[in-house]
């Protein structure tokens, strides 16, 4: 006869219910993840109503969408020695707490100084989940999981950002742009509640975790900066993935309903087109690498065509939106390419830094959100022709493609990078 108090292994044979327990442990992280993707993308259906409601153009209406990554960017090195510090649980609860009482405080600003601070708390919330969600993954399941379970947090992380377009759009226009973000406010700190009631750390909660060792990973992150292939890496996957932070994220709906006459929702819809392909095709490009053993040779792939199909959405002349949409989907799928900046840069260096050169590369790759968004605005606001439109400004079809250019300079950026990043043939290639 079976005792109750024999000593748990937690990947021992566990029984159907005990099998959902390490789901619902990364679900509700992974479901924050996402949450945090759709705070990220949200003002791209609202740019009317902001530029309206706070009398701003394009420029500051940039950098307001933008100060969500200078928090976001700069969490991401201290972030995970906190984690090891304070566990998950504790780091997600507090961060869901930060997201609802910034989008309360966003949805509630009557001008830019608290609509500033509202953006920056939710992304200081956000910037702890990616982290958290990968955490509680690699302490729930076996190791031959954890690559699985990153994709699929990349995936729920893309469902959250496709909720902020088309449905966020519907929404918006329903109930305006404070209600909806009074309600995704309140929705953070219920799932904030329920983290802190369900989610444990690990499945032995007896066990003390080590402490961490913060000159370790002050040491790790001194060997990143010093390594040239780090600095490549970090600046493909940033460079890569700008057109979708900056323009997936925010100016794409409004490019969409000018160069091809949409209403709102319809726009957000196209766009969720890009969002979707970027979830698919993050965790494909990891696939692919794996399969043919290279890293290098997907990166130049997915930056040779990253460039070909932004520029052709943006400038090919007489695109119809069936195409457009296409290339939307097509851009998506490749920029996910991206992703393959995470596992090179821990083949470049040494085991012991690994998380160092991780969170340098996530640094990057957010900042160039921070930087895009508010330089495309800028340069907008450069070609504007002082047209407006329900006290809003309006830019031309010539004023985004002036704009854009630097977008499409991106992926230029990041072919020339992958051409200078070593082969590491899917292994480390030190100690």
């Amino acid at each position: 006869m079976a005792t109750m108090d024999a000593p748990h292994s937690p990947f021992a044979r566990p029984s159907s219910a005990q099998r959902l327990v390490p789901w619902i442990m990364w679900g509700l992280a992974a479901a924050f993840y996402g949450y945090g993707f759709f705070q990220r993308v949200a003002p791209s259906v609202m740019v009317g109503e902001l530029m309206r409601d706070f009398g701003v153009g394009a420029a500051a209406l940039g950098n307001l969408s933008a100060f969500y990554f200078y928090a976001y960017a700069g969490l991401q090195l201290p972030v995970g020695v906190l984690m090891d510090r304070w566990g998950a649980r504790r780091m997600l609860a507090a961060a869901a707490l930060l997201c609802g009482i910034g989008s309360l405080l966003f949805a509630f600003a009557d001008s830019l100084a608290p609509a500033y601070a509202g953006r920056l708390l939710i992304g200081a919330g956000a910037g702890v989940t990616w982290v958290g969600a990968l955490k509680l993954a690699g302490a729930w399941f076996e190791p031959r999981r954890f690559a699985l379970l990153t994709g699929l947090t990349i995936m729920l992380g893309m469902a959250g950002a496709v909720a902020g377009q088309a449905p966020l759009a519907a929404l918006v226009a329903g109930f305006g742009w404070r209600g909806t973000l009074v309600a995704a406010g309140l929705f953070a700190l219920v799932l904030g509640g329920l983290i802190w009631v369900v989610v444990r750390d690990r499945p032995d909660p007896g066990r003390t975790p080590p402490e961490p060792v913060e000159g370790g990973l002050l040491h790790g992150l001194a060997r990143t900066l010093v390594t040239a292939q780090c600095w490549l890496i970090a600046l493909f996957g940033a460079a890569l993935v700008a057109p979708m932070l900056a323009f997936g994220g925010l100016w794409g709906v409004p490019f969409m309903m000018r160069a091809f006459e949409l209403q709102r929702p319809a726009a957000a819809a196209s766009m969720s087109l890009m969002l979707i392909g970027w979830g698919i095709g993050a965790p494909l490009a990891g696939w692919f690498s794996d399969h043919i053993g290279r890293r290098k040779v997907p990166m130049l792939i997915g930056a040779v065509a990253s460039l070909g199909s932004f520029a052709a959405l943006v400038y090919l002349p007489g695109l119809g939106l069936g195409a457009a949409q296409a290339l939307l989907l097509f851009n998506g799928i490749v920029s996910g390419g991206m992703i393959l900046s995470f596992v090179t840069v821990c083949e470049h260096t040494p085991a012991k830094a690994a998380g160092a050169a991780i969170g340098f590369v996530n640094t990057l790759v957010m900042g160039s959100g921070a930087l895009f968004q508010p330089l495309i605005g800028w340069l907008l606001d450069l070609n504007w022709d002082g047209a407006m439109e329900a006290g809003a400004r309006v830019y031309s079809l010539a004023a985004y493609r002036g704009a854009l250019v630097a977008l499409v300079a991106c992926p230029a950026i990041a072919l020339a990078t992958a051409l200078l990043i070593r082969e590491t043939r899917c292994r480390r290639l030190c100690e």
